[in-house]
């Protein structure tokens, strides 16, 4: 049975996408400017492992994140179903 998109498990997932991707590219700016913290370094590759595993779990069960190659699709073609992550 594959998970429908409008469970409350699919809206909790896309958000926690968003905070880690926003903590993200907050870090990215950090060090763009103090690249030799090492702590702000290491957040930087925890929260990217979180977030690799996060989108490889919401992908499992609701289909791609995004396209042009950054993500899996399975048969049938996934992205002709809707609604796509940014819809909602």
């Amino acid at each position: 049975m594959e998970a429908n998109a409008c469970e409350p498990r699919y809206y909790e997932m896309l958000e926690q996408l968003q905070v880690l991707d926003f903590a993200l590219v907050e870090l990215n700016l950090y060090l763009d400017t103090h690249p030799e913290d090492l702590k702000a370094i290491e957040q930087f590759n925890q929260l990217t492992q979180e977030r690799t595993k996060l989108a490889n779990q919401f992908q499992e069960l609701y289909g791609p994140l995004q396209n042009f190659g950054r993500a899996y699709s399975k048969c049938p073609w996934e992205w002709s179903q809707s609604p796509w992550p940014w819809q909602v």
